[in-house]
């Protein structure tokens, strides 16, 4: 053989060699972790409760749901089962209330409450301390009997192996020493659990004693040949069952049920002839390092799949980052914008488990990321609370000028006060919903009472005015049917007495003041047929006109009167200037020419008019001062 393939020779048993080394250790290391799990399980007897409890995703559960679970385990499971879960519950409970908590403190703080005012509490949360605390208590009163509990039966452990020594060592006969042996064995079946740290030393010692009493003792040969088939052929079921649970999907269930078959191997079953020991015990070893391989590539995908759920919770927290980052302007924006959050957060918490080193970091981003959003939120909310306060504060004042006016019967001023009031409450805007209700019934009614007065007197003048159209109808068509006597005096006092009846029977309705024309009609006939002075007989009209608008109660009459007069007077006013300008360009022409004549005329007509239109402005002035001046009184 050459130097190289002694050299290839040479590697290849050092690969060997280290691969096996490598399997070994794997293997080692493994029966250490049953071994140090069982031994955890062994100082209680929950261990197969424990292992039955469903594994939960706790961070994805509601308060509810979690409050629900933990009062199940404390009232229905043994205390020793349930501690991981109840750790897990709190711990996800606490984030969630504690987040929880966070929102309702910026919302108080928002709404313009003091930080050292702040308290909240939920029947859920009570609920949950009640159910800890009860969980506390049992836990406290478990461990201080297992304590004592476990000292005890280590004592009689420990004496359980030192009469195993002297039964094997003593003369006595054969049979009472086997028949003591199986006695002791079945004392240690039954001894009950101890501390955790001593199992492995005290298994041990005894599996050391008990293989020594087989081997030491000159027993009969087919009594212990018969007890090592016994166990071997028990041994050899386990590894067998072992191997079809190396071919279970479920990975953890094959590998909890291992660690039982360990413990079966280790406490139940004795020992086997010396030429199997090493065989069945590497057997058994290999089986299990088979099934752990299977856990670990489990595991493996859970890792992928954890990151995976990572990735989906780094994706979720963005979206809320960025929706936390729009600009929104309206309460119906910002509601869609609550609901769209509400439902990333439900996702956020379906999307299952994380890596356990980042799952802290993962969960404080997140809650950044929704407390950032919950901050402009309530900074739009408290703005919006600032403007629907001062919007209260509008309406108030509203409400106070309606219950003030509500009883006045100036409803000629009061009526376009109380609409406008109406009108400006419109356009005031929302207030706080507390406040809503309450404010708009007091508006409501004040408006509404103001109102049906103003109805019931509309009804009343409705009366008066349709008689008064009836008298004035009557008083008509007299007046037409009048002829005059020729003598102008006598006549012009029948006319003013005509015209005294006519203002004395009062207003008619709106839709029939066709009468009133009428009247003026008839009058400008009668003043026609008497021949007296034109601007003399207008201001009789006039006057008869603008009393039965004094009368009236829309003062808007008097000031449209008054208005069409002003403009009446400046409209002439302009026109006679601009004739008076057009003669300037007549300065050279003989004044007796026609166009000339005609513009002097044309002046001499608008200033004739004007002097009227003067004198009802001056007549109208007067009677306002004097309906002012009694209004004072």
């Amino acid at each position: 053989m050459s130097e190289k393939d002694n050299l290839q020779d040479a590697d290849g048993n050092e690969l060997e060699n280290a691969v096996a080394q490598e399997n070994t250790q794997n293997s080692d290391d493994l029966i250490n972790e049953i071994d140090s799990s069982n031994a955890e399980d062994a100082e209680d007897e929950g261990v197969n409760e424990r292992h039955n409890i469903e594994d939960k995703d706790y961070d994805s559960l509601s308060l509810d749901e979690l409050v629900l679970i933990l009062e199940d385990l404390v009232k229905n499971y043994k205390i020793q089962a349930i501690k991981k879960h109840v750790q897990d519950i709190k711990t996800a409970f606490d984030s969630k209330f504690n987040d929880l908590l966070e929102e309702k403190k910026e919302e108080f703080l928002a709404n313009g409450g003091n930080e050292i005012d702040f308290h909240y509490s939920t029947p859920l949360k009570k609920s949950f301390n009640t159910a800890y605390k009860e969980y506390r208590q049992k836990t406290q009163t478990y461990y201080k009997n297992l304590e004592r509990n476990l000292k005890d039966n280590l004592s009689k452990r420990l004496e359980i192996i030192e009469s195993i020594k002297e039964v094997t060592e003593n003369d006595s006969d054969m049979n009472a020493k086997y028949k003591a042996f199986k006695d002791l064995q079945d004392q240690w079946k039954n001894a009950g659990p101890i501390p955790r740290d001593k199992y492995n030393n005290a298994w041990n010692s005894y599996h050391f004693n008990v293989e020594r009493f087989y081997d030491l003792l000159h027993l009969d040969r087919d009594l212990r040949d018969k007890d090592f088939e016994h166990n071997l052929d028990k041994k050899l079921k386990i590894i067998a069952r072992a191997e079809e649970l190396a071919q279970d999907d479920n990975s953890n269930r094959a590998f909890r049920e291992l660690q039982n078959l360990h413990k079966l191997w280790k406490e139940d079953l004795g020992p086997v002839a010396r030429e199997h020991r090493e065989t069945i015990w590497e057997s058994f070893k290999a089986v299990s390092q088979k099934i752990n391989d299977k856990r670990q590539e489990y595991f493996k995908k859970q890792d992928e799949l954890y990151l995976q759920n990572l990735e989906n919770k780094n994706a979720i927290i963005a979206k809320i980052e960025d929706i936390a980052k729009d600009q929104v302007s309206s309460h119906k924006a910002w509601q869609a914008k609550i609901k769209e959050v509400e439902a990333l957060r439900e996702e956020f918490f379906k999307a299952g488990k994380v890596p356990i080193k980042v799952n802290e970091a993962t969960w404080d981003k997140f809650k950044q990321a929704v407390r950032e959003f919950n901050k402009h939120k309530n900074n739009f909310y408290k703005s919006l609370k600032n403007e629907q306060l001062e919007n209260l504060a509008k309406k108030q004042e509203l409400v106070a000028i309606a219950e003030a006016n509500k009883m006045n019967d100036d409803f000629a001023a009061t009526t376009p006060l109380m609409k406008k009031i109406q009108s400006d409450w419109r356009n005031i805007g929302h207030v706080p919903r507390k406040d809503s209700d309450k404010i708009w019934k007091k508006f409501k009614s004040a408006c509404n009472a103001y109102f049906d007065r103003l109805k019931a007197e509309s009804n009343k003048s409705s009366e008066a005015e349709e008689k008064a159209l009836k008298e004035k109808e009557t008083l008509l068509k007299e007046v037409k049917a009048h002829t005059l006597s020729g003598d102008q005096k006598a006549d012009l006092a029948t006319i003013k007495n005509y015209i005294e009846q006519w203002k004395n029977i009062g207003r008619v309705p709106r839709n029939k003041r066709q009468v009133e024309s009428d009247f003026s009609t008839v009058l400008d006939k009668l003043f026609n047929t008497l021949d007296i002075n034109k601007s003399e007989a207008e201001m009789i009209k006039f006057e008869t006109k603008i009393q039965d608008f004094a009368t009236a109660s829309d003062s808007r009459l008097l000031d449209n009167e008054q208005n069409f007069i002003r403009k009446k007077i400046d409209e002439i006013s302009g026109e006679i200037n601009q004739l008076e300008n057009n003669l300037q360009f007549f300065s050279n022409v003989d004044s007796n020419n026609p166009l000339v004549k005609d513009v002097h005329k044309n002046i001499a007509k608008h200033k004739e008019g004007l002097s009227i239109w003067e004198e009802k402005y001056k007549t109208i002035k007067q009677l306002r001062a004097e309906n002012e001046a009694s209004n004072e009184e």
